[in-house]
This record gives C-alpha cells, sequence and structure tokens, in this order.
C-alpha cells in the first residue's frame, strides 16, 4: 500500500505540483488550511507525514506545528515545512516546536522526494497505511 501524507498549502500551484510529483508513489490527501488539516487529524487519520506551508490564512504553519509537536498522537509525525520566506533559517530557528526538515519554495521536486524518503525510512512509527 502507498503511504499517505497529508498535504497542507493554500496555494493552487503549489498543490497541483505536489500532486503531479508525488500522487504516483504516495496517496496524497490535500487540505488547504491548518484548522481543516488539524480537524481531519482528529477523525483518527494518521499520516505517515506531513507537508506544511508557512503562510497560511487563520492558522500559519508555525502554530501548526506547535500543535502537532505538543500533541502525544501526532507528535511523531515527521513533517516539511515549505516557506517562500527569503530568511527559511530565521524562521526554522524562531520556531518553539520544529519540523524535521524545511525546504524553500521554489523547491527542486527531486530534493523534495529526497527528504520525503529520507524522512519516513527514519520513522519507526507505522502509519495505519503501513498494516
Amino acid at each position: 500500500m502507498k503511504k499517505e501524507i497529508l498535504i497542507v498549502d493554500d496555494e493552487v500551484s503549489i498543490l497541483k505540483l505536489l500532486n503531479f510529483v508525488l500522487s504516483k508513489e504516495y496517496k496524497l490527501v490535500i487540505k488547504n488550511s491548518g484548522v481543516e488539516a488539524i480537524s481531519w487529524l482528529e477523525e483518527g487519520n494518521d499520516p505517515a507525514l506531513i507537508i506544511s506551508d508557512l503562510h497560511m490564512p487563520y492558522f500559519d504553519g508555525t502554530s501548526f506545528i506547535h500543535n502537532l509537536k505538543v500533541s502525544g498522537f501526532y507528535r511523531d509525525i515527521p513533517v516539511i515545512l515549505l516557506s517562500g520566506n527569503d530568511d527559511l533559517t530565521s524562521v526554522a530557528n524562531s520556531m518553539a516546536r520544529k519540523a524535521e526538515a524545511y525546504i524553500h519554495k521554489p523547491f527542486n521536486p527531486e530534493a523534495l522526494k529526497a527528504e520525503i524518503t529520507k524522512l519516513l525510512s527514519q520513522s519507526h512509527i507505522p502509519s495505519k497505511s503501513d498494516h
């Protein structure tokens, strides 16, 4: 079975690119905001990995990741944070709770796929889609 990846982004062009690049290898679930993503997770869904944008309306990537990492249920899910912010290093350093990887937009699809492969191979907790 394909591993499930939750993608959280409000930018249609990025969603289309991620779908094109990743849909052959992974089952993708797309949410347009952190609020939608948290609701989906609270329904009992357990993705193998999460890709989230930093800048979203209502509930930005920083808040979303903080909520994931303080949760007993979701803190072990690896997160890749995407951002068009020119100073992504300072953004990453300022976050109280950290994502596992930070990728600057526009991104190299092969580099993203390599990062996903690396994080999924390091993950020791099986997702529901692994059963």
